[in-house]
């Protein structure tokens, strides 16, 4: 078995790739089976390990990966997500490949948003939101700026110095950017074109009645019943709904959970998936004044996809 760090996988694998091969995935997906993710907790708030399998018999090859979510990590001086990525071929059985996974998560959540931005936001928007900045924030920027022309970035974050420390690490890759830290998120919410929020809370981070009309708002951050950082009252004013996942949102996502058993928004009132939304390949907006919401979870199978995407580039080096 091969094995490759984060470093390696990092210096082949970039963001275009993973937006690319997601969406390629979504022209075929027939051969591929998948077991719901287990996310089981392992402690207060968001700690927990997941495990999430994925095949892909027509390209025999499957995955496996574990993550854990450890949210006092940082106080140590380690990471919050950790994972790996086992690839096994289904010919022979043989788990041929292991690599770091906690790059490729994060590169393939900020790629769902990426794919999203694509086809609900305004083609003109230039101004990205983002509400939280931990270590999921820099792939959803990433992702953002390689969809749309991004001019000004606006940070929010509970502890303002880590946003002060995102705010240095962007302007060091992306010296030409605007890049504000503001320290009541009413204000981020009333400037955004796009607002991206990747946050584990349990309460919404911000107030749908500050929304402004043509704003497009990427929820990433809550994946379990408990967690609800989208304030959901936002849903039935909104023009386009769509879900990454339609069974793993149903299951999953504390905020649409609750508007559908509130009778806020019902699970039927969405407009279809991500991989709706791709294989159509137009933008989903009525009009520059339409509000749009996108909803991840995740799946193994886009796992699979950047995976898969990774592992093919790494053995050819």
């Amino acid at each position: 078995m091969k094995v490759f760090n984060e470093e390696k996988v990092k210096n082949t694998y970039q963001m275009s790739d993973a937006i690319n091969d997601i969406e390629q995935l979504f022209t075929d997906m027939d051969g591929i089976s998948l077991a719901q993710r287990t996310v089981i907790p392992t402690g207060e708030g968001a700690k927990s390990m997941l495990y999430m399998p994925c095949v892909h018999t027509g390209r025999q090859l499957g995955i496996v990966k574990i993550t854990s979510i450890t949210p006092d990590n940082p106080q140590n001086g380690r990471p919050t997500t950790q994972g790996n990525i086992i690839v096994t071929d289904l010919e022979t059985g043989e788990h041929v490949v292991s690599m770091d996974g906690s790059y490729l998560t994060r590169l393939r959540t900020g790629a769902l948003s990426g794919i999203a931005t694509k086809y609900l936001s305004r083609e003109n928007a230039t101004t990205l939101g983002m509400i939280g900045t931990g270590g999921m924030a820099y792939e959803q920027l990433l992702a953002n700026i390689e969809v749309r022309d991004i001019e000004r970035v606006i940070l929010f974050n509970r502890t303002v110095d880590k946003a002060e420390d995102f705010k240095a690490r962007v302007l060091a890759a992306f010296p030409n950017l605007s890049v504000e830290v503001v320290d009541d998120v009413k204000k981020l919410v009333e400037q955004a074109d796009i607002i991206n929020c990747q946050t584990q809370s349990s309460e919404p981070v911000f107030d749908a009645d500050t929304v402004q009309p043509g704003t497009h708002i990427n929820g990433i951050g809550s994946y379990r019943p408990d967690m609800k950082e989208i304030d959901n009252r936002i849903l039935p004013k909104a023009d386009k709904v769509y879900f990454d996942d339609f069974e793993g949102v149903k299951e999953e996502a504390g905020e649409i959970i609750e508007a559908n058993e509130k009778g806020i928004f019902k699970f039927e009132d969405v407009d279809g998936d991500l991989k709706a939304l791709s294989l159509n390949g137009q933008l989903q907006r009525t009009d520059d004044d339409s509000i749009t919401v996108f909803k991840c979870v995740g799946a193994a199978y886009f796992d699979l996809a950047v995976a898969l995407g990774a592992y093919e580039r790494l053995i050819q080096q």
